[in-house]
């Protein structure tokens, strides 16, 4: 890579800058050991949310409650984010975050459990977007459920799918790169979706049902 590229990349990184309050919840996101979204993802997931008008998202992953910001800037005010993780310390935090945001504790659904139970009981169809930042051996299992939930027109978004630059790397043969590289095929082979990825962060796939 030349050295103008590698500079641009790192513009293009910090191009839309950060809020205080999504500052702060980066901070205890890497104290509590939820790494969050980088900072070219946040905006890319508040431009995509803003895009498709979603009114309706859900979030797998809460993390500390940056994505959430970012997926809320975007939204219309009477959208409703949900949002689902496993760590209660990582959603008190995402809840001290929105509240630092002054989002009204009616546009949040944040709900501790795991997962894929969680999404067993949503509703068919329903959500205009669906972000998935949770557990990467999980991954497949989550866009199989996010794919029953999103409306024809809905986006899925899904983090970390470049991994630490991995996935482009076809030495690295460990099973969790290679769940993640087969998945971004399968996604991107997948008729129902019109696919792209995006190499902001530690790679951002989005794709639009049909």
């Amino acid at each position: 890579m030349s050295a103008n590229r590698a500079a641009s990349w790192a513009y293009a990184e910090q191009f839309v800058a950060e809020s205080p309050t999504v500052e702060e919840a980066r901070e205890r996101g890497l104290a509590l050991g939820a790494v969050p979204v980088g900072q070219a993802t946040g905006a890319a997931l508040r431009m995509l949310a803003a895009a498709s008008a979603a009114k309706a998202v859900v979030e797998i992953g809460t993390g500390a409650g940056v994505s959430g910001l970012w997926l809320l800037a975007g939204m219309p005010s009477d959208g409703i984010l949900t949002t689902i993780d496993i760590d209660a310390d990582h959603q008190r935090a995402a809840k001290d975050a929105f509240a630092a945001a002054g989002i009204a504790h009616q546009r949040t659904r944040v709900i501790l459990g795991r997962a894929l139970d969680v999404l067993a009981r949503m509703t068919d169809a329903a959500y205009d977007l669906a972000f998935v930042d949770g557990d990467k051996d999980e991954y497949p299992a989550y866009v199989r459920e996010a794919t029953r939930l999103l409306r024809p027109g809905g986006v899925l978004a899904l983090d970390n799918m470049l991994w630490h630059d991995q996935v482009a790397d076809p030495a690295a043969r460990d099973d969790r790169t290679r769940t993640l590289r087969d998945l971004g095929k399968a996604v991107r082979e997948d008729e129902a979706f019109a696919t792209t990825l995006l190499p902001v962060g530690d790679g951002l796939l989005v794709a639009v049902k049909r």
